[in-house]
């Protein structure tokens, strides 16, 4: 078995020789496995035509795979049992014994607390603190040991769980769940079943990091810009280097349900630097009452980005691509029925598996609409199903329904990013694994039915941690030094300048302390390597460099993170004409395989 890697104290600046040590400078410099040969005439360097992101919320790689692939499979939960030769993962255990694993994580962890396993009767919890400066507190100079104080709040497992409610009950508190400190706990098996029945079929890495610290918004720029420098206007909430942003145009203040914002032409990147949560400027549900906007409640609250994003490169390439959410238009798809008025695309709501009503769409969840280039300010549907993935008037951003439409008529884009509405997207306080699987599942089961499969990849991956405990500390390859920062020291993240990013001016891009907490990352595909947990490091702008790669588009510049990130061809296997993978259907409810129609027509 392999013994876990150790977290190591950092100092305040890592040299090129300690992350060679650490295996990093191999890492960043390879960019994998030589990929399959490609016929001529062939738009894309790997036999993968089609990849899907499926971009969730919140959660740290020991919460959801701590003890992967030992489940406790308790009666009455869905069971999960490992295959033959199965690989383990840097997770919270050291050994195996006869009550399962074992270790000094998970019996005397150095938070003055050990974790607990929370049950399937526990899908919902409380939301850990996952601000920029909390988080690399949490980390205590490289010890891992202030999770609870910094990220949780102090709070048990027993405060964390109260309020929630299953089928009409509390949920139950786990053994030692009056004591022990919440921000420690984990999930197994026996309720992220479909994940890790996914992780042991397809390919999974245990070395993934949020490229730098902090909540959702920089978490959907760098997988989509591989940046969070570029803000040219913000809030000092959300953003460092900024003035407040005006009126965008057509915005109304008078009543904003009036307005009719446009977005004019493209815009260089400005000083500023993302660090939290705020709304796009370009998004008319940043303002309305009812929906889950209205961060900053007016403009003034708001985020403009300029500068570069991977839509805009496959744009320009004229690759076919879009971002999916749902609830982005109220799930309207041309042809069916009648368009939303300017209220209701805001306010499609659902209720989740302990009976909260949960709005869908979240502009902050939403990164293309924080650029010009790349904005639909009114949520305007596609002109036809077939336009779905090239340029009109919805601009690449659309409804999760128009992704299932366009899968179906056979008009699948090239790149697609999905963000699951709100109740399924995991986001613990709103959301739980047990909805996010439903989501998951469903959607990974229909892509697996069509007949683009065999030259589709599905991403698997979250934005942030949530804060919830993760015992691996990252490389720090960007530092900082502002007052936000205390990696290693206040006001520190690092203490060498020359190892802050720059812009194409040699300006430095500060606030953007990295890399961050480590994330799940499976890829889900015909030609990802069976059974695999990959140990290559790499972060979220991975993502952005493998789309870049395969479909042969420049890198984004101005400092991005895309050019030095790790490549995750490592985790394919393009050595062969066919494709090494099958399918693999999923109950949505339990996560447990199960026969599908699809899969018996090609028997």
């Amino acid at each position: 078995m392999r013994i876990p890697r150790r977290a190591q104290m950092i100092t305040a600046a890592l040299s090129a020789v300690a992350l060679s040590a650490l295996g990093v400078t191999s890492a960043l410099a390879s960019s994998g496995p030589a990929a399959r040969p490609i016929a001529h005439g062939a738009r894309t360097a790997t036999p993968i035509k089609h990849l899907v992101v499926i971009f969730d919320e919140n959660v740290s790689f020991d919460h959801y795979f701590g003890t992967y692939p030992y489940a406790a499979n308790p009666s009455g939960e869905p069971a999960f049992h490992a295959k033959a030769n199965t690989p383990t993962v840097n997770g919270l255990y050291n050994s195996v014994g006869a009550s399962g694993p074992t270790g000094p994580l998970l019996t005397s962890n150095p938070n003055g607390s050990n974790p607990v396993r929370l049950g399937h009767g526990d899908p919902l919890t409380c939301d850990q603190n996952h601000g920029y400066t909390a988080e690399q507190l949490a980390d205590d100079h490289g010890a891992m040991d202030a999770f609870p104080a910094s990220t949780g709040a102090s709070k048990t497992t027993a405060q964390c769980l109260s309020g929630f409610t299953v089928n009409g009950s509390p949920e139950p508190v786990p053994t030692g769940g009056s004591t022990n400190q919440a921000v420690l706990d984990y999930y197994d098996g026996n309720t992220v079943t479909g994940l890790w029945n996914y992780a042991q079929h397809y390919a999974m890495s245990d070395n993934m990091y949020n490229t730098t610290f902090g909540p959702s918004t920089p978490g959907v720029f760098d997988v989509t810009s591989a940046q969070t420098y570029g803000a040219t206007c913000g809030p000092t909430f959300a953003t460092i280097n900024d003035s407040t942003c005006p009126n965008p145009p057509g915005y109304n203040p008078a009543n904003p349900a009036l307005s009719n914002i446009t977005t004019g032409p493209a815009v260089p990147a400005g000083p500023g630097t993302t660090y939290s949560d705020a709304d796009p400027t370009y998004d008319i549900c940043s303002y309305l009452p009812g929906s889950d906007g209205g961060d900053g409640g007016t403009p003034a609250g708001t985020i403009t980005m300029g500068g570069n994003n991977i839509g805009a490169e496959l744009t320009r390439a004229k690759v076919t691509w879009g971002w999916f959410q749902g609830g982005f238009d109220n799930g309207f798809v041309p042809g069916h029925g009648t368009p939303p008025t300017t209220a209701q695309i805001c306010a499609e709501n659902h209720t989740n598996v302990g009976g909260s009503v949960v709005t869908d769409y979240s502009p902050h969840h939403e990164p293309f609409e924080y650029y010009a280039s790349t904005a639909n300010p009114m949520h305007l549907p596609p002109t036809s199903v077939a336009a779905i993935g090239h340029t009109d008037q919805a601009n690449h951003q659309y409804d999760i329904a128009d992704f299932s439409a366009a899968a179906d008529a056979g008009h699948l884009p090239a790149v697609s990013y999905l963000k699951a509405p709100k109740y399924q997207d995991g986001h613990a306080g709103y959301s739980d694994p047990l909805d996010e699987q439903t989501w998951l599942v469903n959607t990974i089961n229909h892509l697996e039915s069509l007949p683009t499969w065999s030259s589709t990849a599905v991403i698997v991956t979250y934005d942030d941690s949530d804060g919830w405990y993760d015992h691996v500390l990252g490389p720090l390859l960007t530092q900082s030094q502002t007052s936000l920062d205390g990696l290693t020291g206040t006001g520190l993240c690092g203490s060498q300048a020359s190892q802050v990013p720059v812009n194409s001016s040699g300006q430095p891009e500060q606030g953007r302390c990295g890399v961050g907490p480590r994330l799940p990352f499976l890829v889900i595909s015909p030609w990802a390597r069976p059974n695999w947990v990959d140990n290559t490091f790499i972060d979220q702008s991975s993502v952005v460099k493998f789309i870049e790669y395969n479909w042969n588009l420049p890198a984004i510049g101005n400092g991005a993170s895309d050019t030095a990130a790790g490549s995750i061809l490592s985790m394919f296997d393009f050595s062969h004409a066919e494709p090494p993978n099958g399918q693999l259907f999923l109950n949505p409810a339990t996560g447990e395989p199960e026969i599908h129609a699809a899969a018996l027509r090609q028997r």
